[in-house]
């Protein structure tokens, strides 16, 4: 009995120990179920052949995982009744000649030295230790009950977090001298029992057990820290857009007056006679008509007899139609004057600046604004 308390509370001890190396969510009662069927043979461990006393056993297994170290259970274990078939002549009437039903403590050997790895190991390995009350049926005198012990090892092999096979081997001690009148408990392979059992369990609820990452308080601050810096950071990004937004408002506003604002209108203020030619165009139109002609004649016959000189042409539209067409159509009509001083009489380009000024205003009479003023510029 001396050895069973040291070696529960060594047992107890590595538990607590491993606990406090990983920090596990706490499960609720009704996690970490386990339902299991065995079966397997038993045999006396003296007064008898190994394999000639050797008799089928089956049993029941209900337990619950405290930990991922951890479990308690409680079992039922029932030895087939072969007295009479084995020569040794009938000892009970039932179908069974054994019986034990007990309570048990196991250690996970695996997560207690090599550590909860999060999930369940395909293979591990568990020592098993518990008491609890046997049970003999005889005929010839009457039924004997004791107080018996068990050790053994179960070796696991978990095919998911739901199904486990099991191997185990096992010792079951009859701690009593009974019928003896003054009985003591004692460790005696006279009155002692092996067992090889197989069997499988279902775990409710799979694993069960979740691995959070404890924090100190150093931390904790930390992350508080980081917290408010990205406050402090989300605070400053909004008063940064309601800055760009009152700017946008700002602009969307000078940009709805522009859009109300009459078309600019470029009024000719010089107007040399020696040094301005005109070319007049019909509405819409950007070709040269015949009639101004020699005026695109006089503009080159300048042209060549000073050799130094330069001429900037000037387009204008009228108002007449929309204001994308008559700046476009300025632009045309400089180009077209361009055009027909290099083409028909050979101006180098180089002479020649053409540019369209949008809508004119120069004259009152509005036909007189579709024209290209070619203004002369000697050396």
């Amino acid at each position: 009995m001396k050895n069973i308390l040291l070696t529960s509370a060594l047992a107890l001890g590595a538990v607590a120990t491993a606990s406090a190396q990983q920090a596990i969510e706490t499960p609720k009662f009704g996690d970490n179920w386990s339902l299991g069927i065995k079966g397997g043979v038993t045999t006396p461990m003296s007064h008898s052949a190994f394999f000639g006393g050797m008799r089928p056993v089956i049993g029941l297994d209900l337990s619950k995982k405290i930990s991922p170290v951890f479990k308690v259970g409680a079992e039922g274990n029932f030895a087939i009744n072969t007295s009479t078939e084995k020569g040794r002549g009938p000892r009970s009437k039932t179908a069974f000649d054994d019986s034990y039903v007990g309570a048990y403590g196991a250690v996970n050997l695996f997560n207690l030295f090599g550590g909860y790895p999060g999930s369940t190991r395909p293979f591990d390995m568990e020592l098993q230790a518990g008491a609890g009350w046997g049970h003999r049926f005889e005929t010839a005198i009457h039924d004997i009950n004791y107080f018996g012990t068990k050790v053994g090892l179960n070796f696991n092999f978990n095919v998911s977090d739901y199904v486990t096979v099991s191997v185990s081997p096992s010792f079951l001690w009859d701690m009593t001298s009974s019928p003896v009148e003054q009985s003591t408990a004692s460790y005696n392979k006279n009155r002692a029992n092996f067992n090889l059992m197989a069997g499988v369990a279902y775990n409710f609820g799979g694993n069960g057990f979740e691995v959070v990452k404890p924090y100190n308080q150093a931390e904790i601050d930390e992350l508080n820290g980081q917290i408010n810096a990205l406050r402090g950071s989300l605070d400053g990004s909004e008063a940064a857009n309601a800055r760009l937004k009152a700017q946008n408002d700002a602009l969307a506003g000078e940009l709805e007056k522009l859009r109300n604002q009459p078309p600019k209108v470029v009024k000719e203020v010089k107007n040399n006679l020696e040094s301005v030619r005109y070319v007049f165009f019909k509405l819409g139109s950007s070709a040269i008509g015949a009639d101004q002609q020699p005026n695109v004649e006089m503009i080159a016959a300048y042209l060549n007899n000073h050799p130094g000189s330069k001429v900037v042409i000037k387009g204008y539209a009228s108002k007449d139609g929309p204001e994308d067409v008559n700046i476009r159509l300025a632009n045309q009509r400089a180009q077209s004057v361009k055009d027909a001083l290099m083409k028909r009489y050979k101006i180098p380009a180089s002479r020649i600046v053409a540019e369209g000024n949008g809508i004119g205003e120069m004259f009152e009479e509005e036909s007189w604004n579709r024209v290209a003023i070619c203004i002369l510029e000697a050396k």
